[in-house]
């Protein structure tokens, strides 16, 4: 065992005395482990000795513990002492973490004092996770393996061994295999005997773990034969060869060989016989050319056709005054059939459809994507005169179009089930996708997309496990993964991208850097925030709990952060989860360490409502800085007389890394505990979840009470949170009307100072105003980022005051009253 010391220490002998007769031990304590609740026993056996006791970390053990035998040696005559005491788990826990607990035997006789060697008592436990768990391979023939394994964290350090479908591995018996100090399985040339469940078994004296089995492949590639001898020349002049596949055939999955398998060509001989073409062979000549002179007129007349529908398009657009006409809020609620001025534009899919032709990753030097809109046309584009926007009704024209585009079921559910999807169809007017509960949407501004174009746009939210985000060095992920696409499709305007973060930002203490994933599967760095340059392609505006990505091509995005400090911190939100009904005397506690978004606290809690848990405290939220030190959760004051608690060890702790890299999904610790009467039914302890930084800590206390269920509504989460997607002006809280006004009045640059410049700064949004000035319209960028702000829940009065304190003559237009919102 490690640590333990094996030297004697001898005290001076009494003057005067032999030092013949100075104790010396025939039996020393030594080393040992607790495993469970069993006591340990340590024997000590001196001659001469007339005192025997033991000390244990410094103190001396009392004399009612020890067991005591006297005898005398048969060959020499001398007294001999036989001692031993019984050392307890209890002992042991009460200087666990502090220092290591050992015991040594203290002899006594007439001629001096003699130390035996110190005896270590360790508890004995074997986590269950393993550090690293060997992976499925697929490996060609003759091709080396290793599989990797990192068994769990033991006392005393686990034994590894590996089992082949179930089968041990003995690398005595085969030399094709053995297994590294590091415990990984090498195989020096792939077999397709080796093809098999490969496990990795820890095992130490407390208990027996089993990693995930990993399946290797051992496949070949098929090869083919040699070429057969030619064929005789037969009377269509031709012979012909063959091979087969067969050298080695493909296996397991290999390739199939590349290549055809017959080859024949021309010959003449004798027995070649030339005939000529008879009356047979001319029919089929002239049915050829019939059948192609159809097709060819066929193709004409669909050329026609199209031609005509093309030329026969409308290019006059529907009447503004299908859109709201105050600066009235608008609600995600169906528009009530008396109220003319809320409507909202769906087109008619039935007969309106979108192709999208070209590349779906375009090359920067590449043509431009093309968009082909057939079999009708939902809105044409804007012509270059002027537009006057009416309040009156609609005329019986537009209200047959509204009534007709209001009818259809715009929007699409969510494909296959998943509640981390949603897409929709959207055209010039605009709109939004959010996944609910998440956090994530998708604002798509008006204009963004050209008019006259068509898109089904969506938004995808991924699980880490599911995207490969490589990270470098103290990199960590910050935010989820999210898609928008499809990739390529043409924008005029910049949409918004909105998403959670977990960091604590500090130009200090982070850098960060938004991550696309490019066309070939790589992630590229896009936009490193603070850094950024007003024309770039993307735009970031950094919240504390939030980000809003600008950006003018859809793709998978992730915001990545790179410690520069100690002081970087992520939030991380601890839960804690118990089950609803407890039929047994077993009752888990799970507490969940996640990133403080609130797409992680979605996935757990649909987790937990599958397991039948409900939450029994109100989440914390700890700063889990890049100190290097995992996390720490223990459980105390838990009531013995009602409760025991299962665990072998007095803490439990998380991987600093397991954390920090924030790839892996539901990090929990579980703490058993199991009732002393199946009639305990209350239960009060304390959980502590720390971070050891220095000499302080980072400490939350979670009580915890087995009734407590007042916060079980967040449960409720999983439920529907709003409509995924949304269209035209029902997608945005300002009317098109009213934003058209404020973009047309607050564009120009004015000499008082009322211009978009000042809107930005009453918005506290003046540090962005480099960006703003890029582009064509900066207060509509300035109104997009507060509608990506404030969906659902904003404040239109305060946005209206604002406008209406800029002094520009016609402010009185953007005045709403608290009866019209």
């Amino acid at each position: 065992a490690t640590g333990a010391q094996q030297s004697a220490t001898v005290a001076n002998p009494v003057p005067g005395a032999n030092p013949d007769l100075l104790p010396h031990f025939l039996v020393e304590p030594e080393d040992v482990y607790i495993v469970k609740n069993k006591p340990v026993l340590l024997v000590c056996k001196a001659v001469p000795a007339t005192q025997i006791f033991f000390k244990c970390n410094g103190e001396w053990v009392r004399q009612v513990d020890h067991v005591i035998e006297r005898s005398t040696d048969g060959s020499s005559g001398l007294p001999t002492m036989e001692v031993r005491i019984n050392v307890s788990r209890q002992q042991v826990e009460k200087v666990f973490g502090l220092e290591e607990y050992w015991c040594q035997c203290v002899a006594w006789s007439s001629s001096g004092t003699t130390k035996s060697q110190k005896a270590y008592i360790r508890i004995a436990y074997l986590r269950k996770n393993f550090e690293q768990e060997p992976l499925a391979k697929e490996v060609s023939l003759e091709q080396g393996i290793v599989l990797p394994c990192r068994p769990p964290e033991g006392i005393p350090p686990a034994e590894v061994e590996w089992l082949r479908n179930e089968d041990l591995v003995d690398p005595s018996l085969d030399p094709n295999v053995y297994i590294t100090r590091e415990h990984s399985l090498v195989v020096r040339q792939a077999r397709l005997a080796d093809t098999a469940n490969y496990t990795c078994v820890a095992k130490n004296i407390v208990a027996r773990r089993r990693s995930a089995s990993a399946a290797v492949i051992v496949y070949v590639d098929g090869s083919w034969s040699p070429w057969s001898k030619w064929s005789a020349c037969g009377l269509d002049c031709t012979h012909w060869r063959s091979r087969e596949c067969s050298d080695p055939a493909p296996r397991n999955g290999g390739e199939e060989c590349q290549g055809a398998d017959l080859d024949t060509r021309n010959c003449t001989t004798d027995l070649c016989v030339h005939t000529a073409s008879g009356p047979e062979d001319v029919a089929l000549y002239v049915g050829l050319i019939a059948v192609a002179v159809c097709l060819v007129l066929l193709l004409l007349v669909l050329i026609l056709v199209y031609c005509r529908k093309k030329e026969g398009l409308d290019s006059d657009v529907a009447d503004s005054s299908i859109l709201t006409s105050g600066f009235q809020p608008v609600s995600i609620k169906p528009s009530k059939a008396d109220n003319p001025h809320l409507l909202t534009i769906q087109p008619d899919l039935s007969t309106t459809t979108t192709t999208y032709q070209g590349s779906l990753c375009p090359r920067q030097d590449g043509p431009s994507p093309k968009f082909q809109l057939t079999n009708g046309h939902l809105l044409s584009p804007l012509g270059g005169g002027r537009h006057t926007l009416h309040h009156s009704s609609p005329t019986s024209e537009a209200e047959e179009f509204v009534s007709r585009l209001s009818t259809q079921n715009y929007f699409r559910s969510l494909p296959r089930g998943t509640s981390n999807m949603t897409y929709g169809t959207f055209n010039f007017l605009g709109g939004r996708l959010m996944i609910p509960n998440t956090g994530i949407s998708l604002l798509i501004p008006p204009d963004a997309i050209p008019r006259g174009k068509i898109y089904e746009i969506y938004l995808t939210l991924h699980k880490p496990e599911d995207v490969r985000l490589p990270l470098a060095g103290c990199q960590t992920l910050l935010s989820p993964i999210v898609s928008c696409g499809p990739p390529g499709v043409l924008l005029t305007r910049p949409v918004i991208l909105a998403m959670d973060h977990c960091g604590e930002p500090s130009p200090d203490s982070w850098s960060l850097r938004l991550k696309k994933q490019s066309c070939e599967g790589s992630w590229e760095d896009v936009l490193h925030l603070g850094e950024e340059a007003p024309s770039h392609l993307y735009y970031c505006q950094l919240e504390a709990s939030a980000c809003y990505v600008f950006t003018e091509q859809l793709g998978r995005f992730a915001l990545v952060g790179e410690a520069l400090s100690v002081a970087a911190a992520k939030r991380l939100k601890l839960l804690l989860f118990a089950p609803v009904a407890c039929t047994s005397l077993e009752y888990n506690i799970r507490v969940y360490c996640l990133h403080d978004t609130h797409d992680a606290l979605k996935e757990v809690v649909q987790l937990e409502k599958q397991l039948g848990g409900q939450l029994i405290q109100e989440p914390r939220v700890l700063h889990f800085k890049d100190s290097y030190h995992n996390l720490r959760l223990s459980i105390h004051d838990v009531p013995s007389s009602l409760w025991q608690s299962k665990l072998l060890v007095s803490y439990q702790e998380i991987p600093f890394y397991h954390i920090w890299n924030g790839t892996q999904q539901y990090l929990h610790c579980t703490f058993t505990l199991e009732r002393v009467s199946p009639s305990t039914s209350d239960l009060a302890c304390k959980l502590w979840v720390l971070q050891a930084v220095g000499e302080s800590s980072n400490r939350h206390l979670c009580p915890s009470h087995l009734q407590d269920t007042r916060f079980a509504e967040l449960l409720a989460l999983e439920s529907e949170g709003g409509v995924p997607a949304l269209v035209g002006p029902s997608a945005f809280k300002i009317p098109f009307l009213i934003r058209q006004k404020i973009i047309s009045s607050l564009d120009p640059p004015c000499n008082r100072g009322a211009d978009w410049r000042t809107l930005a700064q009453k918005l506290h949004l003046d540090s962005h105003l480099s960006f703003f000035a890029s582009k064509p319209s900066p207060t509509a960028m300035i109104l997009n980022l507060w509608e990506a702000r404030h969906f659902p829940n904003g404040n239109l009065s305060q946005l209206a005051a604002a406008v209406a304190g800029l002094g520009q003559p016609d402010a009185g237009l953007f005045t709403v009253s608290e009866a019209e919102c």
